[in-house]
């Protein structure tokens, strides 16, 4: 039968590519539980709970080298020319650090603090982001509580240096560079849950917990929190950057799962966002506006999560077609079908042969779909024929499904090691990926455009896609050292994204946008918007020391309005353009 012959060639692997990846990569987090809750009742046994998370290295193997020279030019990241390889390089200008500002951080942090080069070079150069600076912060810091972020925060604005927030440093944009230097505040000792509400289905959280240690930590009480991005990703990184996973089709992205923060302002005040009510309506919603905010409004120190049952029975299946088109044409199919699919992943035929590559697998090397369902067995057994039917009027072939747990395991272990699997192909190249989304019936033509693209260029390109909400990847191996290739990775990543900006789409769908993503802001929302963005930062920032840089483009002017007034009578409005 297919599906066993299928599956015998998944499982028939010699020693996989990744256990030696795992043993380099694998770090131990201490994930601590300080309250669980019941409507009734409450538990305050604290306890350690520890477990190890993989992080990704491989999306930078070739980090290449900062140049740690201070930069008199002021702009933060000036949008070059395609055939530049200064695209990658953010700039800064770069200050000395006050010694009184090293003495205030140290009476806060006391030895939670570092100011060894090795330690402020690790947490300048994320190592997942071909993003570079030409700084590195000037101090790490480690606080372990919100009292300590708030101290560490208000010292900083007072001396007007910059703070940059840095999580699980999974971000592939350049979120955590520190271009300008100042002070790297590393939240993983923040790594607490504080209350966990069984009956209410929410948890609260510092934002140094992974959210692989929190499943683990939520499985015995049949709860689990829905989204799934890279290894290694933080739960404040994950608010900070609006992620979302393999899973958002059907539980949507971490907007719609955080239902409130605690959050220090430049200032460092302390912000509640919300209660903990699943809905209101009570004023400005702070929780959304400090979502996706890269840590350029404040630092988040809490978050309280909306959490899901874990689903009675799941089938995944596997399809496979002759072309991404038709593959995308299932996944709309599918979507319009009304089924609530819990997964529709696309990999195309360059991916499935880097998994065959990477681990020792004879995979058909075709484009995939991969489909999780879930409900009762009944129910999910019947979505899963209703897709095969659909699957079977778009070319589809070789639809075959596992329910047992190690099978489901391992198809969704070999989609979650997808892009580290591109490296067995060119192990000494790194990797640009993009990230556009478009409307889901815009999917198809999205793909096949930039699959002809991609498979005219001389770069080794793979498509992995989430198909079913219009979001998919290109991960693009070049030669660091070969100019020619940056250029043309470049150029690619260019066509994709202007590509998904006609169609109505956006510049990305999940990674953020850091700074490599700053160029494209105008053309996807227009200048009011930025003009906006702009202002809201002014007013919660005012010394622009947080995270400055990034999300906002330099060249949107910060506009201020100058009323004048003859004996109280206002008699002119005019607009002041400010840098």
């Amino acid at each position: 039968m297919a599906m066993s012959s299928w599956f015998s060639r998944l499982r028939c692997s010699s020693k996989c590519f990744f256990n030696s990846l795992a043993l380099r990569t694998s770090v131990s987090r201490k994930l601590v539980r300080t309250q669980t809750t019941t409507n009734s009742e409450s538990t305050r046994n604290p306890f350690l709970f520890w477990s190890r998370s993989l992080l990704p290295i491989a999306l930078a193997v070739s980090a290449g080298s900062l140049a740690l020279h201070p930069q008199s030019d002021p702009s933060l990241c000036e949008a070059s020319s395609v055939n530049s390889r200064a695209e990658f390089v953010v700039k800064g200008s770069h200050k000395e650090v006050p010694r009184e500002l090293i003495d205030e951080l140290k009476a806060i942090c006391q030895d939670n603090m570092t100011l060894d080069y090795e330690e402020r070079y690790n947490h300048g150069k994320p190592q997942n982001s071909f993003h570079k600076a030409v700084n590195i912060p000037d101090v790490v810091v480690f606080p372990r509580s919100e009292e300590q972020v708030s101290k560490i925060v208000k010292s900083c604005d007072k001396h007007k240096v910059p703070i940059v927030p840095y999580g699980g440093a999974t971000s592939l944009e350049g979120h955590t560079l520190s271009p300008n230097g100042g002070v790297c505040i590393d939240m993983s000792l923040m790594n607490r849950v504080k209350a966990l509400h069984v009956e209410d289905m929410d948890v609260v959280v510092e934002p140094g917990v992974g959210w692989m240690e929190l499943n683990e930590y939520l499985e015995p009480y049949g709860l689990f929190f829905p989204l799934d991005p890279g290894p290694g990703a933080t739960i404040g990184g994950m608010c900070a950057t609006r992620c979302s996973g393999s899973l958002a089709v059907r539980y949507g992205t971490m907007r719609d799962n955080v239902i409130s923060l605690k959050v220090v302002l430049a200032n460092g005040d302390v912000v509640k966002t919300a209660s903990r009510a699943r809905k209101s309506a009570a004023g400005y919603d702070l929780t959304r506006l400090v979502i996706g905010s890269e840590g350029t409004l404040g630092v988040i120190t809490e978050v309280t999560l909306r959490l899901q049952k874990i689903p009675q029975y799941s089938v995944v299946a596997v399809c496979n077609f002759p072309t991404v088109k038709d593959a995308a044409d299932v996944a709309i199919a599918t979507m319009l079908s009304g089924i609530q699919v819990s997964r529709v992943e696309l990999l195309d035929e360059v991916q499935m042969r880097a998994i065959n590559i990477a681990n020792g697998k004879s995979l058909p090397e075709t484009p995939t779909l991969m489909f999780e369902f879930i409900g009762t067995e009944a129910y999910s057994r019947e979505q899963t024929l209703i897709v095969k039917k659909i699957a079977s009027e778009h070319n589809g072939s070789d639809f075959v499904f596992a329910e047992d747990p190690e099978t489901k395991k391992e198809l969704w272990k070999m989609r979650k090691e997808a892009l580290w699997a591109c490296f067995a192909m060119e192990p000494n190249f790194e990797a640009m990926i993009s990230d556009v989304c478009v409307p889901l019936s815009c999917l198809a033509e999205l793909i096949s455009r930039s699959k002809q693209e991609l498979d005219a260029s001389e770069l080794i390109c793979t498509v992995i896609a989430h198909a079913g909400d219009g979001n998919f990847h290109t991960v693009i191996l070049f030669d660091p050292n070969n100019e020619e290739h940056r250029q043309e990775a470049q150029r690619l990543n260019h066509f994709m994204v202007h590509t998904a900006l006609s169609m109505e789409g956006t510049c990305t769908g999940e990674h953020g946008v850091g700074t490599g993503k700053m160029k494209y802001l105008e053309q996807e929302l227009g200048m009011e918007a930025l003009k906006t963005m702009k202002r809201i930062k002014a007013a919660l920032d005012p010394n622009n020391t947080m995270n400055p840089g990034k999300l906002i483009p330099s060249h949107a002017p910060l506009i201020s309005y100058k009323r004048e007034y003859i004996e109280g009578v206002k008699v002119k409005t005019c607009l002041l353009a400010i840098d």
